[in-house]
């Protein structure tokens, strides 16, 4: 209970004002002011807040986990505290929360449409559809329901339940890029049926430029269904540079950062003690779209492994043993903090947030593909991990980035120059790797991966500790959502390209192929 209503009121308002108006720990000192009368919800979600605000990870993750602990029946604070678990990647309490809280499914339509975002971003696909099924029950047109169902139905697979949902979407509001965007990737777009003029008319009149960058990488998808090299490149220049021109994107700080780790002596590094953890945590990493999420599908053939997906685990284990809210995955006081940190505390804070996961399964991926940056850590933490280094050709690789619009990552992909120098950056540093921790990576090539499947496989489920089985050459064998860019490729069997996606482009890509100059003669 807290006493005092009137003088809490007056708090909260004080402490509101000077969040507004940047006085951070002003602010802390009204919401506490309240707490110290009891444990008031609104004070503890704001006290979360100005935590992260003032750089004091354990003291935001606490504040939230003692919201938690009250189960708060507010809708209003109930989809504030959800925010707060998901800001520190409690994933297990927003699973929790949700399934003990009946109630969130008589939310309205917004509110339905959060928790179901929520349920998506754990891996919770079907559960997130249930929600989102209810918010269409009472508003059946409103289009960002549409959207949402639409891009979960393609994580799962459904691609005609998927584009039913996308057109809807199209129908109710015709300028919401990100759905002509989701909707050209279903499928191979052909000279009867695409979306080529529609896509184009939006662009010609859209403003914004992260909505241009959507409509104009659909637009590159589906001329590069129709052949037309030359207008999907122009329209993958368009929406390079527009998504380019919204971003912080340095590439100073990504090499001050690459520096920093490689100058970290991790032979001075106490590893956490050899522990019975319960599972073999297996780690998939390598660039975006060199493969890993096609390795992680074969081996989910073998059902004594569950495929996780791409988790921020390992990030907020760091985060949380150095108190530090990194704003990336890694930055270089992360890097100087983590010389520091307690790697057994690393390690049981990554298994606690895992641990619903499991399932009975003795393995399972992480595989989460920028986590080679943080293979040093990951080696420190949990000396009997598996770490897999999914490797392809430079150019095959960078061309890929290029021509994939990602969400919040991938910053380093929009410019072609960029993009070169970052691939040479993880390729530096997964040499590093291979040096300070001898026998603990295994490289696995997309070429070998594709055109000798079972070899290939055999040696990734030695090194995990698997039984080979014939299911892990096939990757539908496994029947789990994708939620990642290869979504749609990874439903088909594997398939070895025999002239390389990036080659009728080459004229175009000059600039990158510059850039990764003599990493090409090396895998020529």
């Amino acid at each position: 209970m807290v006493s005092n209503p009137t003088n809490v009121t007056s708090l909260l308002r004080a402490g509101q004002q000077a969040v507004k108006s940047g006085r951070t720990e002003e602010a802390a000192r009204h919401f506490q002011a309240v707490l110290k009368m009891g444990e008031h919800a609104e004070a503890l979600v704001y006290m979360s807040y100005v935590s992260s605000k003032l750089d004091r990870y354990r003291d935001g993750l606490s504040y939230a986990l003692r919201l938690y602990q009250q189960r708060p029946r507010d809708p209003r604070i109930g989809l504030q505290l959800l925010n707060r678990l998901r800001n520190f990647n409690q994933t297990w309490a927003i699973r929790d929360y949700v399934e003990k809280s009946p109630w969130l499914m008589d939310l309205d339509p917004r509110g339905l449409h959060a928790v179901s975002a929520h349920l998506s971003y754990i891996g919770e696909q079907e559960w997130a559809i249930r929600f989102l099924d209810k918010a269409l029950r009472l508003q059946p047109r409103m289009p960002q329901l549409l959207l949402a169902r639409g891009q979960i139905l393609t994580f799962l697979g459904r691609f005609d339940d998927a584009r039913r949902d996308l057109e809807a979407c199209l129908n109710t509001a015709p300028d919401l890029a990100p759905a002509w965007w989701t909707l050209a990737q279903l499928r191979k777009q052909s000279p009867d049926d695409n979306h080529v003029d529609a896509i184009r008319r939006h662009l010609s009149c859209q403003r914004d430029p992260e909505m241009r960058a959507y409509l104009a990488f659909a637009l590159h998808k589906e001329l590069d269904d129709l052949g037309d090299v030359d207008g999907a490149f122009q329209a993958l220049a368009e929406g390079c540079r527009a998504k380019r021109g919204t971003l912080d994107y340095s590439d100073a700080r990504s090499q001050a950062m690459a520096d920093e780790v490689m100058a970290t002596r991790f032979d001075q590094i106490a590893e956490a003690p050899e522990t019975d953890i319960g599972f073999t945590p297996v780690f998939i990493v390598g660039m975006f779209r060199s493969g890993t999420t096609l390795l992680e599908q074969l081996l989910g053939g073998n059902p004594n492994i569950t495929n996780a997906g791409e988790l921020y685990d390992i990030v907020s284990s760091l985060r949380f043993a150095t108190d530090y809210q990194c704003p990336t995955l890694l930055d270089v006081e992360m890097v100087r903090r983590a010389r520091k940190a307690d790697f057994a505390e690393v390690a049981a804070s990554y298994v606690r947030g895992v641990s619903w996961r499991l399932g009975g399964h003795s393995h399972m991926t992480d595989k989460l593909p920028p986590n080679f940056w943080n293979v040093g850590y990951i080696c420190k933490a949990f000396p009997r991990a598996r770490i897999l280094h999914m490797t392809r050709d430079p150019m095959e690789t960078c061309f890929s980035n290029l021509r994939e619009l990602f969400s919040g990552a991938g910053q380093y992909s929009y410019n072609q120059s960029e993009l070169a120098a970052y691939y040479r950056r993880y390729d530096r540093l997964m040499e590093h790797w291979r040096q300070a921790f001898p026998d603990r990576v295994l490289d696995i090539h997309y070429r070998e991966l594709t055109t000798d499947t079972a070899s290939v496989m055999q040696k990734v489920a030695a090194h995990c500790g698997l039984e080979f089985l014939p299911a892990m050459v096939d990757p539908r064998s496994s029947g789990q959502s994708v939620a990642t860019a290869s979504t749609v490729q990874v439903r088909n069997p594997v398939i070895a390209r025999k002239v390389p996606k990036w080659k009728p482009y080459e004229r175009h890509l000059q600039p990158l192929m510059r850039g990764l100059e003599g990493l090409l003669d090396a895998q020529a």
